[in-house]
């Protein structure tokens, strides 16, 4: 069953560092069989007040995929990067099954 990761970069605080960070990661998220479905793009609220900024999904083959991916040492450093050049929220979710 694939698995998603849903990002919203809130604010960017350093731009320099978070471009450098958008140059290495995507190799991390191929080696780990993930996928960008969704990276930046227009969007619209419909419904809720939930006031993303800019938005991120990734697609990995499976939720065990995923985790390896983001606690690998292939991404240890991108992370640290992006932490440290912005602030915002991750979320992990199960996709339904085909």
């Amino acid at each position: 069953m694939p698995a998603y990761a849903i990002v919203d970069i809130i604010a960017v605080t350093d731009r320099p560092l978070m471009e450098e960070y958008r140059k290495v990661v995507a190799a991390t998220v191929t080696k780990y069989g993930g996928r960008f479905l969704v990276r930046g793009g227009n969007h619209e609220v419909l419904e809720g007040d939930w006031k993303p900024n800019r938005l991120v999904v990734l697609e990995f083959p499976s939720m065990d995929q995923l985790k390896k991916w983001y606690h690998s040492e292939d991404y240890r450093e991108p992370l640290a990067m992006r932490l440290k050049a912005s602030r915002g929220t991750f979320v992990i979710v199960d996709g339904a099954a085909s």
